[in-house]
């Protein structure tokens, strides 16, 4: 006799969708490092119970999102300057290897994913921006002709999350990155791996050099105090 399994909904798990308001809340700074962060407001805010929030916290400290506050409580995780390098080290060695690859094939990463990066570096929407830049490195990985390249940068794609929209928050030349990913784009095309490569991981070490610019700007400036409202703009 066949087994009776239960009908799943169709709709995403509630503290999933929690976990992921609040993660991009984290990356495009709504939710800024040190704000300390209470269930009941965060409950409030997004009209749900306070257990998927609890469990979504939980979640998000696991993995490095949010930690103890002073006293008690949590708070907003801040900007490690050393791990936010190593992250980057990391990109760089898997998006010039896929570079590379994707250069020996010849490989034409689609204009239009381009064009919708240009578009959304136009606007005031953060969140797409680091959506388009991961798009454009998605389709890097995916050009590479290595699944394993990309399951190896998923391991870091929630936390260069969050380092791109700190980056992209301060940068005034967000252009700039679309030139960057374009030049990258023309050599992979063109078949030159060692151009493709090169200009990666000059585009990695740009990203990472800006953000610990920004970094050290805000700990110089930084003056006013952390607010209890979960949805405060920095």
């Amino acid at each position: 006799m066949a087994a009776q399994l239960l009908q799943l909904a169709s709709t995403p798990d509630l503290v999933d969708r929690v976990y992921r308001s609040l993660l991009d809340a984290i990356s495009d700074g709504s939710l800024a490092p040190g704000q300390r962060l209470t269930q009941e407001d965060i409950a409030q805010q997004l009209a749900v119970s306070r257990q998927p929030v609890l469990q979504a916290l939980r979640l998000l400290k696991k993995d490095g999102f949010v930690q103890d506050a002073p006293g008690r409580g949590l708070q907003v995780a801040p900007l490690d300057p050393a791990a936010i390098h190593q992250i980057y080290e990391v990109r760089g060695a898997l998006d010039a290897l896929a570079a590379r690859l994707a250069a020996q094939r010849r490989w034409r990463i689609d204009p239009a994913l381009l064009e919708a990066g240009r578009a959304a570096a136009r606007g005031d929407n953060v969140m797409a921006m680091i959506d388009a830049d991961l798009a454009f490195h998605k389709a890097l990985y995916e050009a590479a002709g290595n699944p394993l390249i990309g399951e190896s940068a998923q391991l870091h794609w929630r936390h260069l999350r969050r380092v791109m929209g700190a980056v992209l928050q301060q940068m005034g030349q967000r252009q700039a990155i679309w030139d960057e990913h374009q030049a990258i784009a023309d050599a992979i095309a063109a078949g030159d791996a060692g151009r493709a490569a090169r200009l990666v991981e000059e585009h990695s070490r740009h990203a990472s050099r800006t953000l610990a610019e920004r970094l050290q700007a805000v700990l110089a400036n930084a003056t006013a105090t952390p607010t209890n409202d979960p949805r405060r703009q920095p």
